[in-house]
């Protein structure tokens, strides 16, 4: 799986700092995410971050091949593979 956070906030004009603060996430959390530092995210964080940029879940979860994820991984592209 991968994770557009950062281009979902890019598209909503909105920077992790005032997502945090909406959201009443941490700013560590949101930066983890942002950075592909996790492997797993929780649905409460999960149905927050789409209640805050009112979007669906699948608008930025993506579903990517094991060869994929692996070739993706180098690229440095901003998304999560976990």
């Amino acid at each position: 799986m991968r994770i557009n956070l950062g281009a979902e906030m890019a598209k909503n004009n909105i920077f992790r700092k005032d997502l945090w603060q909406r959201a009443g996430l941490s700013a560590t959390n949101l930066f983890l995410l942002k950075t592909e530092k996790v492997k797993a995210i929780r649905f409460s964080t999960l149905a927050v971050i789409c209640k805050e940029l009112d979007f669906q879940s699948g608008d930025f979860l993506e579903y990517v091949g094991e060869e994929e994820s692996r070739d993706s991984d180098d690229k440095g592209d901003g998304g999560i593979y976990f």
